[in-house]
């Protein structure tokens, strides 16, 4: 049995997880990060791609941001389209100036796995078998996993649950002492990834009788695009040809404008969920991430509120184990859950007026839904709220 102790185990090889690993490096404080994917699975994880103004920063400012900086691209507005008719809403005009930051969110992982190897920190990847120990009442947690067949046991002052959904970290939290909130909508994205140049310089958000579209980018050369489709839709039922032609219909303008074509590299189905944890701390494990929420992708939150909470994390154990200060540390869910849920809210209602559940086109609900995007479209104050919104809301640490 190999033995290893560290101020914190991380769980988890996601943005959260190597996040918080930086930070508390800078801080002084040691960690290990426990992952059990392959370095390769982790890396080519196509995820979402959109940075707030803060997380951005994050990243530059803790010295993992060399090529987000020089290679991302910087956005000033967000477009809309309401059955093919597209108007805008300035960014920089309605939040002080901020933009938001398009770079892949793999292409951040890795970035941040080979800074964070090269400066010594271990990753263990493939590391199976991972269990927590003595983290709700002991002063000397511990997490145990296997590796090339041999049992190895981690002992620090504090975990990190930064595994996502279906990781190990919430699992361990007895279901009595914590209370979930779960939502799902009726309907998913069909998302593809091709090579081809961005046909615009900026996001697209489409509302069509046919169904949400959303035209997205992740470099100069490639293109990340979605269609709202039924839950149960097969891949297979939409060739290229098909999901290029309806790309065309949602999101065309006025002015003859189409979508940019090339070959589709990534194709799949995403439903579409909403998930909550509270609290996200019980004794010394503290969760981060996906771990502890899942937003819709409409309101591109994920990637952000797991920066967002490994923020305040690495600020509360470091005046923890630094200078025997708790109180931050045993604020750490309350401040998050407030980020949180504005995020929730913001997500759901960017989803609800944008999407239209089949067999719904012509309701109540789905006019006063469209009446709410006009709105947005034609007002300061409305375009104003939207805009604080999506480059993100201060952090409260």
């Amino acid at each position: 049995m190999a033995n290893q102790n560290v101020d914190v185990c991380i769980i988890g090889c996601g943005p959260s997880g190597l996040m918080l690993s930086r930070l508390l490096a800078i801080k002084g404080l040691s960690s290990i990060i426990l992952e059990r994917s392959k370095r390769a699975h982790v890396e080519g994880r196509i995820r979402a791609g959109v940075l707030e103004h803060g997380a951005a920063q994050t990243i530059i400012d803790s010295g993992m941001g060399e090529r987000l900086k020089a290679e991302r691209m910087l956005h000033d507005g967000v477009c809309f389209a309401i059955d093919g008719k597209q108007a805008r809403v300035s960014l920089t005009a309605y939040a002080e100036g901020q933009q938001i930051s398009v770079y892949g969110q793999h292409e951040a992982v890795r970035d941040m796995i080979a800074f964070t190897l090269e400066n010594g920190v271990e990753i263990v990847f493939e590391a199976e078998d991972v269990a927590l120990h003595d983290f709700e009442t002991g002063a000397s947690p511990s997490v145990t996993y296997q590796k090339d067949g041999r049992e190895h046991t981690v002992s620090c002052k504090y975990i990190a649950g930064c595994d996502g959904f279906h990781g190990v970290s919430r699992k361990s939290m007895p279901q009595e002492k914590i209370k979930e909130f779960h939502r799902s909508f009726p309907f998913g994205w069909l998302g593809i990834l091709a090579k081809a140049e961005p046909a615009t310089d900026e996001l697209i958000y489409a509302r069509h009788k046919n169904g949400f579209a959303l035209y997205s980018m992740r470099s100069s050369t490639l293109s990340r695009l979605y269609l709202q489709v039924p839950l149960d839709t097969d891949v297979a039922d939409w060739p290229d040809e098909k999901v290029w032609n309806e790309l065309d219909l949602r999101l065309g303008a006025d002015a003859g404008w189409s979508v940019n074509r090339g070959e589709i590299i990534d194709k799949s189905i995403t439903p579409l969920r909403s998930f909550v944890v509270e609290p996200m701390q019980l004794g010394r494990l503290f969760l981060a991430g996906d771990a502890a929420h899942i937003v819709p992708p409409t309101g591109a939150k994920g990637m952000n509120l797991a920066i967002a909470d490994v923020r305040v994390l690495a600020v509360g154990l470091a005046k923890m184990i630094n200078d025997n200060d708790v109180s931050l540390l045993n604020e750490y869910s309350q401040i998050c859950l407030r980020r949180v849920w504005k995020a929730q809210r913001f997500s759901w209602w960017m989803t609800g007026i944008l999407h239209t559940p089949e067999g719904a086109q012509d309701t109540y609900q789905s006019r006063i839904d469209q009446a709410d995007l006009e709105h947005l479209l034609s007002s300061d104050c409305y375009a104003k709220i939207f805009a604080e919104n999506y480059v993100g809301l201060p952090f409260e640490v």
